[in-house]
């Protein structure tokens, strides 16, 4: 039996934790160097202009980069503006209006005030950003932070701040009592006295611009404008002709009938990235298809299986189109090791849900705000009507625009020994990559139903639902968006008829849901201005008009 040695036993956790601490560090140091060499590896090439978008959205997104960058330019502008100052004559600079030309003793006691004031400024503002922070928390949700924290002109002004606390500092230092002509950087300490009137400025607009930017209707604002540009981000304007016609492609009616290999997620997290063009080159690799059934936002573990590797018969058409090295195929092969760490790097996992251009990510924050305003502590109804409205611009863009296709397809480089360049070389479409995209019902059930399901004994939201479907017909396309909008016009009047407290105001309710659908099943009813008049107000209406005659 082994014996215990007292004195190991005896040692304290905190000595564990120091020693623990160094070798945590490492292992930071070399995920990050993993990471950058991953970054720059030949396998992620193919994806690196979307990586290092992504990359920098983090950066823009931490409240830490921009005032960074400000403290970084204030260090590099006291040198260099001591160094032109040593350039100038002292009569020259005298005889500039504006430019300081007190002595030692007065530029050492403006730089030292202007350091502490704008040191003090700073804690103030950050004082005032964690109370917003703690504000909009508890009004609008916790998914809403991220829009205060990346809020530019916030990090500007703080970073204006400490960028100016810094370049005084730096400033102060050269300021020398020895040489009169010489210690004193005039120039330097005129544009020190420049920035702190700057910075008195952006005291007063940061003042303004946070009460504009706790108020609902700005919120509401900034999260729909975000929607939408993830909107355009995946959906297209037009159909793509070729694409329908790849579409056809016999893979697409075969792939299912391949042997499959189902595809683990490597860790546990949220999907919040498909880099595809990795994807398809890893596809292509293996002469296979590879297909993901987990949307942008789902939580995974890994036992999860997320998607499945389709691997092509070695007899298929596929591997013997030319790659890129003329005259040669592709073999066939099953998931290896190095499919699996590629796999890896193609998909991205986080441990909590980041902003990222998922669209039902920007509509949940709507929809977060409009589920809070109806809650018992808050209950604002005209908030969630404001919600109800900007979920209704976005998902009209929706309905009007091309959603994106779940087939990708690898096209192969033209055969350039080709000499004869008038004979046109037919298109060959490979099916590599195959995702799951939401459709316009999915994302109504997860906005406007959400809102629904919380709603249902508030006339006012549920009657701002109906009008909504009814603007939501403007943009329709097809008889399968009108089936849509009709199945949750159902939802929103049984939710009414079975939760509204009196029977006044079931019946106005029951009695829009039936105009509205009247509007909806009319096929010119996009040409027509579609308003609801209840029963009361058209009695009220013929009373007037019978008395006036």
């Amino acid at each position: 039996m082994a014996v215990r040695n007292n004195d190991e036993s005896n040692v304290p956790e905190r000595n564990v934790s120091t020693v623990n601490l160094p070798k945590r560090t490492v292992m930071t140091i070399l995920d990050w160097i993993k990471q950058f060499v991953h970054l720059w590896s030949l396998q992620t090439l193919a994806s690196l202009p979307e990586r290092l978008k992504n990359l920098w959205q983090q950066l823009i997104g931490s409240y830490w980069f921009i005032p960074t960058a400000c403290v970084l330019l204030g260090i590099m502008l006291a040198p260099i503006l001591v160094t032109i100052d040593q350039q100038f004559d002292r009569a020259t600079v005298k005889e500039i209006s504006f430019a300081f030309t007190g002595d030692d003793n007065a530029a050492r006691a403006i730089m030292t005030a202007i350091a502490g004031a704008v040191l003090g400024v700073a804690g103030t503002t950050f004082s005032i950003t964690i109370a917003v922070l703690s504000m909009a928390s508890s009004q609008f949700g916790p998914r809403l932070l991220r829009n205060f924290l990346t809020d530019t002109p916030n990090q500007f002004v703080l970073g204006a701040f400490i960028g100016t606390f810094s370049y005084s500092l730096l400033v102060l230092k050269s300021i020398h009592k020895q040489d009169v002509d010489f210690g004193v950087p005039q120039l330097a300490v005129t544009f020190a006295i420049i920035m702190a009137i700057i910075c008195a400025l952006l005291l007063v607009y940061f003042v303004q611009h946070m009460v504009h930017a706790i108020q609902a209707s700005h919120v509401i604002e900034d999260a729909s404008n975000d929607a939408i540009k993830n909107i355009h981000y995946w959906y297209s304007d037009n159909c793509e002709i070729q694409h329908q016609r790849d579409v056809t492609n016999h893979d697409v009616e075969q792939y299912q009938h391949w042997p499959a290999t189902p595809i683990y997620a490597s860790k546990s997290g949220y999907l919040q990235q498909i880099y595809i063009k990795s994807l398809m080159a890893l596809a292509q690799d293996y002469s296979s298809v590879v297909q993901i059934h987990s949307n942008l936002g789902n939580f995974v573990t890994d036992r999860n299986i997320i998607g499945y590797f389709y691997q092509r018969p070695a007899n298929h058409a596929s591997n013997r189109q030319k790659t890129k090295t003329p005259n040669l195929a592709i073999i066939s092969r099953p998931p290896d090791g190095l499919f699996w760490q590629r796999f890896a790097s193609c998909i991205q996992l986080e441990n909590r849900p980041v902003h990222s251009n998922d669209i039902a990510y920007s509509l949940g924050q709507m929809t977060e705000i409009a589920v809070r305003a109806l809650s018992p502590g808050i209950n604002d109804p005209k908030t969630s009507v404001n919600c109800v409205q900007s979920l209704t611009a976005c998902l009209s863009v929706m309905l009007r625009r091309q959603p994106p296709s779940p087939y990708h397809f690898y096209i192969p480089p033209h055969d350039s020994a080709v000499s004869d360049t008038t004979i046109e070389q037919p298109r060959i479409a490979i099916l590599a990559v195959i995702t799951k995209t939401p459709t316009i019902a999915d994302f109504i059930d997860t906005s406007l139903g959400e809102i629904r399901r919380y709603a249902t004994a508030d006339l006012m939201v549920l009657k701002a639902l109906c009008k909504a479907l009814t603007d939501l017909n403007y943009a329709r396309i097809n008889n399968a968006q009108r089936q849509t909008l009709l199945h949750e016009l159902a939802l929103i009047e049984r939710a009414g008829a079975e939760n509204l407290g009196y029977r006044e105001l079931v019946a106005d309710l029951v009695a829009m849901c039936q105009q509205a659908r009247q509007f909806i099943h009319d096929d010119n009813a996009q040409h027509q201005y579609f308003e609801y008049i209840s029963e009361f107000s058209a009695h009220i209406e013929k009373e007037l008009q019978t008395e006036s005659s």
